[in-house]
């Protein structure tokens, strides 16, 4: 019996974080409740005795509870079946501003991020969910989901853009944004680093995708500015497309994709760029005709 509340007093202890977790992964509180009483019950008869790791062990549980569910949900068509995850999704974006969409987006904005959450597939929204709230490593969530590290990482960003097109939503459509993606390689073509620092927020992120499970992270206003003067090229044509939602573009020399390049821009300064770069990372994209 002293076992048993030992073990009792442990959970408790962990009940409110598992809580967010399955709140976070599945969006229902009392789904998250269910899950979590069921792990209870599940620890309670199979003991704890044995685990270093106690609250590692009860996260790994209920993702999976959490994955499961949200399985079941894709098999009734209720949210997106699993992908590959293996790159973003890119369409054209040629259209002029319609202001009836305009308006009917900006009163959409409050739950932007809601039905983007409902448009992740189980796989994505558990990387995502795991990796950037609750700091579980990549290779921990590979396990769970049966799958490489590299495409979990991939699954997480894709996420992690839609998401931030949602976020960002507030700020006005990717049409709105692109101003500032036109400013940036303007910027770059002309060689003024200035401009390009004063475009870039201080902390701004460049992740490079080059294919073949290589990638590339540039923090900060000044490396981003110089990175982007460095690979400038002058006679390179920039097809407009939107990427997971946000702004971006296509770069093409003569009839060939050499990257292709989305925007998180917030408020007046670039946030975050994902870029995919190398014959290996374009070959892995659909880009729009």
């Amino acid at each position: 019996m002293a076992d048993q509340d030992s073990l009792a007093a442990r959970f408790e202890e962990q009940r409110p974080r598992l809580r967010r977790l399955a709140q976070r992964m599945l969006g229902s509180t009392a789904e998250a409740d269910d899950i979590v009483q069921d792990v209870w019950l599940r620890a309670s008869a199979a003991g704890a005795d044995d685990v270093r790791n106690f609250g590692g062990w009860l996260t790994t549980i209920v993702s999976r509870a959490c994955l499961n569910a949200l399985r079941s949900r894709a098999s009734r068509g209720e949210i997106p079946l699993d992908d590959d995850g293996t790159g973003p999704v890119i369409e054209a974006d040629v259209r002029a501003p319609d202001p009836l969409e305009e308006a009917q987006q900006a009163e959409a904005v409050g739950a932007a991020l809601a039905v983007v959450h409902e448009h992740l597939s189980p796989a994505e929204r558990v990387a995502f969910v795991l990796h950037d709230s609750f700091e579980v490593p990549f290779e921990q969530i590979a396990d769970l989901l049966e799958r490489s590290p590299d495409a979990v990482r991939q699954l997480a960003s894709r996420a992690r853009r839609r998401v931030r097109s949602a976020d960002v939503a507030g700020a006005g459509t990717a049409r709105d944004r692109r101003p500032m993606v036109d400013a940036f390689f303007a910027a770059a073509r002309s060689g003024d680093f200035d401009r390009l620092v004063s475009l870039l927020s201080p902390e701004v992120e460049l992740r490079i995708e080059q294919g073949l499970s290589a990638t590339v992270l540039v923090r900060g206003g000044a490396a981003v500015a110089g990175r982007a003067l460095m690979f400038a090229i002058p006679d390179a044509v920039l097809r407009p497309v939107r990427v997971d939602g946000l702004p971006g573009v296509v770069v093409m020399v003569g009839a060939r994709a050499v990257s292709v390049m989305a925007f998180d821009v917030d408020g007046e300064r670039i946030a975050a760029i994902d870029a995919f770069a190398g014959p290996a990372a374009i070959a892995a994209l659909s880009l729009p005709r």
